[in-house]
């Protein structure tokens, strides 16, 4: 008898388009500028690439602040927004897409973060027609990505121009380009009062087409308390932390991950990667133990991802509780739904060696014991 036919696995889409197409030209020239324009030579043309398209991004920037510019200056973000916190590979997308199953809140999505200079013009164009410009999955795990997904606001703002540590990934085997960038201490007033001023007007575009309650997660925020809370002083904040011995091997591999996949370098891991990402774990963790009291009492819950994940109905409950959000009972069904369907979810799996313990050991030691994973 003949065989049946093996049916194949599915396929998912791993291709995607560089994220800084969707950059302001003179955020792109300062990019290559200040990095020297190492662009390797199998980079020269995506490269070429970029600068045609960011050109483009900029003149439609100029066309969108024209039509809509008065109207999102006038926009106001009525409700404080809920600011998911947490070092990368935490579990903060986990929380971020939690939060977003409420029909009272909302998010920037990945479209408007990957194209923040004109989404306004451009959004229905790209949900009609750009879905094959993205992947099924995330580089870095198996979360599902889409242009209406939630999205890190932090690439908006990398692109727009402002001092970014996601620009590390660009050119990754380079010197940081903002170093001090991550919790804000290398800029100047000037620059401190750019960032505040775009991501403000970035919130407002958002905003404008969306006035419910914006649920914000970007890993730098969690060394940015301050800055938020002058610009949101009633803002609420989530915090999750996570074994740091699991947050190491998995962020060098987003860092990699990224950088292969939008960088014009091939990366290379080296000292200088491992370096900062023993660095910045601590300058995050930090600056977030620092300034965490400057939250006003009953506006911050702090969650462990390894409890969180064994009841995810529960702990949302308790951030609802904690926080004084109502309506947890709406919300119930679609968490119950996400919890079942995402029951089989498998994150990545690491090994490190007995060195790399040590040195974990001996960079993280007190923190780690601080927060209960000694």
């Amino acid at each position: 008898m003949p065989h049946e036919p093996r049916s194949k696995p599915p396929q998912h889409r791993t291709w995607a388009p560089r994220v800084w197409e969707g950059s302001d030209f003179f955020a792109w020239l300062r990019l290559l500028s200040k990095n020297r324009f190492r662009v390797e030579p199998p980079y020269w043309y995506i490269a070429g690439i970029v600068s045609g398209v960011s050109f483009g991004q900029t003149l439609m920037r100029w066309f969108q602040n024209g039509l809509y510019g008065d109207r999102i200056a006038r926009t106001e973000i009525t409700q404080p927004p809920i600011f998911v916190l947490g070092h990368w590979r935490t579990g903060t997308t986990l929380l971020h897409e939690l939060l977003i199953l409420d029909d009272r809140h909302t998010s920037p999505t990945t479209l408007q973060c990957f194209e923040p200079c004109n989404f306004l013009l451009t959004e229905q164009l790209f949900k009609k027609y750009g879905t094959i410009l993205l992947p099924d999955k995330r580089p870095m795990d198996n979360m599902a990505a889409g242009w209406d997904r939630p999205q890190e606001d932090e690439f908006a703002l990398a692109l727009l121009g402002m001092p970014s540590t996601y620009t590390d990934f660009a050119f990754p085997n380079n010197v940081p380009m903002h170093d001090g960038s991550l919790d804000q201490s290398s800029l100047t007033a000037r620059q401190y009062d750019m960032w505040k001023r775009t991501f403000y007007r970035f919130l407002q575009s958002v905003a404008y087409r969306d006035p419910r309650r914006l649920v914000l997660k970007s890993p730098p925020h969690t060394a940015r308390v301050p800055a938020l809370l002058e610009l949101f002083p009633d803002a609420k904040f989530v915090h999750i932390v996570r074994n740091p011995h699991v947050l190491f091997a998995s962020t060098l591999n987003l860092w990699m991950s990224m950088a292969k996949r939008h960088g014009f370098q091939t990366p290379r891991r080296t000292p200088e990667l491992e370096a900062k990402v023993f660095r910045e774990f601590r300058t995050i963790h930090d600056r977030y133990e620092a300034t965490k009291s400057l939250i006003p009492r009953g506006n911050l819950v702090e969650v462990r991802y390894e409890e969180f994940v064994k009841d995810l109905v529960g702990g949302t409950e308790h951030i609802y509780s904690e926080l004084k959000l109502d309506g947890f009972a709406t919300v119930r069904p679609k968490l119950e739904t996400y919890a079942a369907r995402s029951s089989n979810y498998e994150t990545n799996k690491y090994e490190l060696t007995p060195e790399l313990k040590t040195r974990i050991a001996a960079e993280w030691g007190d923190l780690i014991a601080k927060q209960g994973y000694g």
